[in-house]
């Protein structure tokens, strides 16, 4: 447990450091230019979230093979994997980044954005899109290193470029009043500056990982071992922030004041639960590792301690989110908007109430990615986000729920999921992590 907890705490201090980048922006944005211009920005970090959460699950995804070979001290199956991973998730990322420029309009409808806040949003979009590199980039190599039990380098090539892209932000907000999109250009530059320079860090550094040139001719084996792993992790992230998206277009038809709480609230619920998201990570990592080197008692014991971390903190979290709403409302919009500060509180009270709810998914998440079953992870996702939708669009469309029913659908979903993984978890334990003359890794259903 000491090691896990070592491991993660960088992870986590590095991940909430990346949520400050568009965080940041929502403040700034809300603070200097007004409620619509926070309704903008805010819907536009629902759509980065739900792009870059392809390229994230292809990352996070080829960490779980990266650390699976480093566990087995198999130095070339490593190295063949890095170049496969990397260029497939290359290739995507041009796309991606093709795609979005095309179909900007388009996607602006999908998300039923109003009028009044079509020309902020798109602005701001067509600058934070070029972002999308750095952005492979950076989670690219962070996941690379984490991998193989470096945490702290990726953390702080975050910490300086989250510091930048604050002073950026005041800079090109604040003193060259350059609006939604200056808010967009100081993210993107920081982005670049921690996703460059982790990468020539890496290169430079850790000749270790550097793949040679017979490891450039890459065996069909490696690819689908790299896209077993990597393509269902990214589906389970895509459909999960396609969920979100989704609910994203509905709370856009409620109106700017909805809108604006929604996407206040968002940023100070993805800071709450982001410790326990990436104790999921790490744990998926010390879960990998031990597999790839057939230690199941280290697993179990490992598996037993990561549930109690995480159901108390979890606890914990609730309860701060509880009583703090309403200051950490004010920290995004002016106390004169009642109307959206109400709302956004009402959504932490529900919201907040049931952290115990995704922390326990984030780990059954990683323990199935790390045991060489992401399809359930796909499954668990699934279901989550299915009842999330469907019960936002059906609660909602109920005059005297409304809103409110779209809040509820969310720890619903968590719950719902949970009892999936768990139960089959308790089905299949003899099989996903057997012990010593139950089953051999390699006869896996």
């Amino acid at each position: 447990m000491k090691s896990m907890l070592l491991f993660a705490i960088p992870m986590i201090l590095g991940n909430l450091l990346q949520q400050c980048y568009n965080v940041a922006d929502t403040l700034i944005v809300g603070q200097f230019l007004g409620s619509d211009a926070l309704a903008a920005v805010g819907s536009a970090f629902t759509l980065m979230t739900f792009l870059t959460s392809i390229l994230l699950g292809l990352c996070m995804g080829s960490g779980a093979v990266f650390s699976i070979r480093f566990g087995e001290k198999d130095r070339d199956g490593l190295k063949e994997g890095i170049c496969a991973s990397f260029a497939l998730i290359a290739v995507l990322t041009i796309l991606i980044n093709l795609a979005v420029f095309l179909f900007i309009d388009q996607i602006l409808l999908f998300l039923r954005v109003p009028d009044e806040i079509w020309d902020l949003m798109k602005e701001y979009l067509l600058v934070i899109f070029c972002g999308i590199a750095a952005t492979f980039l950076y989670n690219y190599f962070a996941s690379l290193l984490r991998a193989v039990g470096n945490s702290i380098t990726p953390l702080i090539f975050l910490a300086f470029s989250a510091v930048l892209n604050i002073v950026l932000d005041l800079w090109f907000v604040v003193g060259l009043h350059r609006g939604v999109a200056g808010a967009a250009e100081a993210t993107v530059i920081s982005q670049y500056v921690s996703g460059v320079g982790l990468t020539i860090y890496t290169w430079f550094r850790f000749p270790s990982l550097r793949p040679e040139k017979k490891h450039l001719h890459i065996r069909w084996k490696s690819i689908q071992e790299i896209a077993s792993f990597s393509v269902l992790t990214c589906v389970q992230q895509s459909v999960m922030n396609l969920g979100i998206l989704m609910v994203q277009g509905l709370v856009n038809s409620f109106g700017t004041t909805i809108m604006a709480a929604f996407a206040a609230a968002v940023k100070i619920d993805a800071f709450a639960y982001m410790p326990v998201q990436d104790f999921g990570n790490a744990f998926s990592t010390f879960i990998a590792q031990n597999y790839g080197a057939k230690k199941q008692a280290r697993i179990r014991a490992g598996l037993k301690g990561a549930v109690a971390t995480s159901v108390l903190f979890s606890i914990l979290l609730s309860v701060i989110v509880w009583f703090l709403s309403r200051p950490l409302m004010l920290l995004f919009v002016h106390a004169e908007e009642t109307e959206i500060i109400a709302e956004g509180v009402r959504y932490l009270h529900i919201e907040g109430a049931f952290y115990c709810g995704i922390g326990c998914l984030f780990l059954l998440y990683g323990l199935y990615r790390a045991v060489g079953r992401p399809g359930m992870s796909v499954v668990l996702t699934v279901i989550s986000l299915g009842t999330r939708v469907a019960l936002a669009y059906l609660l909602s469309a109920i005059p005297s729920i409304g809103v409110v029913g779209i809040w509820w659908s969310v720890p619903i979903g968590w719950f719902l999921a949970d009892a999936t993984g768990i139960l089959y978890y308790l089905f299949r334990k003899k099989q996903l992590l057997p012990s010593s003359g139950d089953e051999t890794y390699s006869d896996r259903s």
